[in-house]
């Protein structure tokens, strides 16, 4: 082990000065003491000329001075024992942590509410710990912090943490509570959040202005509090930050009753007392205009559904939303007939001949198929390590400049992969032309993505935009949609390979829970089934855009999901796939 550094050994923080030899954190306590005597003696015990005192007069306030340091001493060590006993605290607590998290870190993290305690551990409390430590020199502890502190997420990281079991909330339609006791649809686990976590939570959607969410988690932290759990923030903490948020959602009544709330509490709160006033002549004028007597607040706790969820950019959100949850399908017994499986033999590919794939219809139009066992375990395992010392945040191509941009309605990290890099990769290119009988000379690399907590890909299309048509006939529900995202001519041209033509998504995982393909225009969801496929085109033969096929990967709910991509261009199909007769062939 490098000299200097330090490490855990059965919750006791253990140095290693640079001779190797082992100092107890009980040892630099009391080094440290000794150090803090010879100072208070050189401070009390020599005159400004180096001179020692030796008259009985001068030595007699010397008892006095050394009874003053046996007090100071004491109060260091109470001091010293106080720090330690939370360290140890501290330590005891993480090491019960790290055991659950190290013995099956993935199955770990697939839960929602561990990831962000996960990143909320990392980004303040071990901060916190850092403090306490920092309170005196322990070289050692810092040092190991300094050189891991790289790789801690941060600010932004936990707030994005945080967003995400926000959006969980709201697609899955889950209440705080159901999360802060860790019950989710199909799971049942110990990974519960306190009312600090709750009241973080709220201050996160706080920060952003997203009132809506705000009051949901406020309103939870406060439900915990009054059910006797211990906390380190205060009531009238929390009462302050929701009777504030309530108030811009629009309920004056109720805002008015938590402020009241808050000033029996605390009668000199800074802001309660002119809150109260200014919230009941506000509410006393708008029931004077309206010509309305007061109604005092509803009693019925806030909760889901107590406020409507502000509209946002998307055009078809509660469309998505419910695919998501399983609810809106448009599968029936008539398409149902409509759709077979079959051996796919890649019209007699001679790699296909002998062992042909298992296809099976998902769609009947647009057309949309799964391969099933289109990869094994060990290309999956090869594909995912080549993939992960790469993983970053994944990117969308800009329509005005063509170049690859972060955007905050795709969440996942990804990776790009060449076949040069690995055989599986060249295999598994190959595998795509064979099955879809196109050429991916053309095609872009295979993109490797995760979606960890919350991932999500909102509705997008996977082809560019080319400037609206009027004579091209689109569905009339599909109109206004198509009216916000058509034009983006440019999105592909620095490629120089054409528009994006088809779409091959490969399943490396399963999912617990979350994560499907859905489709909004007309009502499917795919669900992730780990070594298959799905293949659908995303122009017609005449190369205008299906904009049917306008699509999103929901957000993970629980689990780990794990997909790889290729995205198939025009150049080099003119034979493979001819144009058709007419605009939608």
């Amino acid at each position: 082990m490098p000299s200097g550094h330090s490490f855990t050994y059965q919750s006791v923080t253990v140095f290693v000065k640079p001779s190797g030899k082992e100092v107890t954190e009980e040892e630099k306590m009391w080094k440290s003491l000794f150090f803090v005597i010879l100072v208070l003696l050189h401070c009390c015990c020599w005159t400004t000329h180096g001179e020692i005192f030796t008259s009985i007069g001068q030595m007699t306030d010397l008892i006095y001075t050394e009874k003053e340091l046996v007090h100071s001493l004491r109060e260091y060590i109470k001091a010293e024992e106080s720090k330690l006993a939370a360290v140890k605290s501290w330590a005891s607590k993480l090491d019960a942590l790290t055991r659950l998290s190290t013995s099956d870190p993935e199955g770990y993290l697939a839960h929602p509410v561990n990831a962000y305690k996960l990143m909320k551990r990392l980004n303040t409390e071990w901060s916190e710990l850092e403090n306490l430590v920092l309170q005196n020199p322990s070289d050692g502890f810092i040092s190991n912090m300094s050189v891991h502190r790289q790789y801690f997420p941060g600010e932004e990281d936990e707030t994005g943490a945080a967003k995400a079991l926000m959006r969980l909330q709201d697609t899955y339609q889950l209440d705080s509570e159901a999360f802060s006791k860790g019950k989710l649809p199909g799971v049942h686990s110990d990974a519960v959040l306190t009312v600090d976590d709750c009241f973080d939570m709220g201050k996160t959607a706080y920060n952003d202005a997203d009132y809506y969410h705000a009051v949901l988690w406020f309103q939870q932290s406060l439900k915990q509090l009054d059910d006797g759990e211990e906390a380190v923030v205060s009531k009238a903490d929390i009462l302050d930050y929701l009777s504030y948020s309530v108030y811009q959602m629009g309920d004056l009544p109720r805002a008015i009753e938590l402020t009241r709330r808050l000033v029996a509490i605390d009668s000199t709160h800074e802001r309660a007392g002119g809150n109260l006033r200014y919230f009941e002549q506000l509410l006393s004028k708008q029931l004077s205009e309206m010509n309305r007597a007061y109604q005092p607040a509803s009693e019925e706790p806030i909760q889901l559904g107590t406020y409507t969820r502000p509209k946002d950019h998307l055009p078809e959100r509660e469309a998505y939303e419910a695919l998501c949850r399983g609810e809106g399908l448009q599968m029936n017994e008539a398409r149902r007939s409509r759709l077979f499986c079959r051996y796919h033999d890649g019209k007699n590919n001679p790699r296909l001949l002998l062992k042909p794939v298992k296809e099976e219809d998902e769609w009947d139009s647009p057309h949309i198929v799964r391969y099933l066992d289109s990869l094994s375990d060990e290309e999956i395992e090869k594909i995912k390590e080549l993939a992960k010392p790469r993983l970053a945040r994944a990117t969308v191509r800009d329509p005005k400049t063509g170049v690859l941009t972060t955007a905050n309605y795709r969440v996942s990290k990804s990776a790009w992969l060449e076949e040069e890099e690995d055989p599986v990769i060249e295999r598994v290119n190959q595998r795509i032309e064979d099955i879809t009988g196109l050429t991916v000379e053309t095609a872009e690399l295979l993109q490797v993505a995760n979606y960890g907590v919350g991932g999500q890909y909102e509705p997008h299309y996977d082809f560019s935009r080319r400037p609206f048509d009027s004579n091209l006939k689109v569905d009339g529900n599909r109109l206004a949609t198509f009216l916000n995202y058509k034009d983006e001519p440019d999105a592909f041209k620095r490629l120089g390979t054409g528009n994006r033509v088809a779409t091959f998504l490969n399943y490396m995982s399963d999912v617990e829970a979350g994560g499907a393909t859905v489709f909004p225009d007309f009502g499917a969801a795919i669900r992730p089934r780990k070594g298959t496929s799905v293949f659908w085109y995303n122009l017609f033969k005449s190369g205008e855009g299906d904009y049917r096929t306008r699509h999103a990967a929901c957000p993970v709910l629980v689990g780990s999901k794990w997909v790889s991509n290729k995205w198939i261009h025009e150049r080099g199909q003119e034979f493979r796939r001819p144009c058709g007769l007419t605009e939608v062939d």
